[in-house]
């Protein structure tokens, strides 16, 4: 166990140990210990591969955990940076986190940065994508200090946060019982495939297993569907508006690797978010829809390294 400034527990199930800075070492995200941070808001899990290179923080979006990043993970541990990939709270989280804490947008966005300082990050390439692409957008404005970069995939910005197939969901979160029986409906492997779920997010299906890891938190544990709730109950597009606002003010590299294909977070997003942005560049990821990270790993990772490297 080490403790870091933010006065946070870290702790490291692993013998595999960097003597330079007293880390697990490895480049494969399977291989990586899960290791725990304890903030004021809760306890976040999380996987680190690599070792000496530039820090990469990698954000999944709500219903996903770091697996979504699996296969991005390691190759950018491949290339020599150090790739960091939370279990952010965001519904396929575990343990909850403690009562009272903040889910709203701004809320989740303090915990990113509040997990940044307590691993001491600098310089920190920030990557985000669907939900946590606009809680990294939050990041940027309202807590800058330790990105270096940051790279949006595609994701909610603007008005549109949460997408419209989505609303009804934030809708059923105000009626008590609501999140337990839309998590049911999605406990046969199937009924993932279907727009309103997973199935336009992804052109390729989603690993059966990654998709149960997905789901496991949310349909067992009162108190991750309660945080659900909470967090549908608070997402509005005012934050990503009041963002966009002070794009103008974030002055560190911008990169926007965005699938023109995507069906939620259309390309004219991307091309407003460039436009926003003091020091933007817009890339395509073709043959993909919002899960880069699931349909085209091998130039998501591409991107993101080349953009990291400079």
């Amino acid at each position: 166990m080490v403790t870091t400034s933010a006065d946070c527990r870290v702790d490291i199930d692993s013998t595999d140990i960097d003597s330079t800075r007293g880390r697990a070492v490895t480049t494969t995200f399977d291989d990586a210990p899960v290791r725990q941070a304890q903030l004021s808001q809760g306890t976040i899990r999380y996987r680190e591969l690599g070792s000496s290179g530039e820090t990469i923080v990698l954000v999944h979006g709500l219903l996903t955990n770091g697996l979504l990043w699996r296969d991005v993970a390691t190759e950018l541990a491949k290339e020599g940076f150090r790739v960091i990939v939370p279990d952010w709270p965001l519904g396929s989280h575990e343990p909850p986190l403690s009562p009272g804490a903040d889910l709203t947008p701004p809320g989740l966005a303090r915990i990113i940065a509040d997990f940044l300082e307590a691993l001491d990050l600098q310089n920190v390439t920030l990557v985000g994508n669907d939900t946590g692409g606009a809680l990294s957008q939050l990041v940027a404005v309202n807590h800058p200090e330790r990105l270096g970069r940051l790279v949006l995939t595609p994701c909610d910005a603007y008005e549109n946060f949460l997408p419209p197939m989505f609303k009804p969901l934030q809708v059923a979160a105000r009626v008590p019982g609501a999140v337990r029986l839309i998590a049911n409906s999605l406990r046969p492997r199937f009924a993932r495939r279907l727009p309103f779920a997973f199935g336009w997010l992804s052109k390729r299906p989603l690993d059966p297993r990654m998709s149960d890891a997905f789901m496991a938190p949310v349909l067992d544990n009162r108190r991750i569907r309660q945080e659900v709730a909470a967090i549908l109950r608070g997402i509005d597009n005012r934050y990503t508006m009041d963002a966009a606002e002070r794009f103008g003010q974030f002055e560190k590299p911008v990169l926007i690797a965005w699938a023109p294909e995507d069906r939620f977070f259309k390309y004219r997003y991307a091309e407003r978010l460039t436009s926003a942005f003091p020091d933007a560049r817009l890339e395509r990821i073709e043959d993909s829809w919002t899960y880069v990270s699931i349909d085209q790993p091998q130039r998501t990772a591409e991107l993101i390294a080349a953009f990291a490297h400079n």
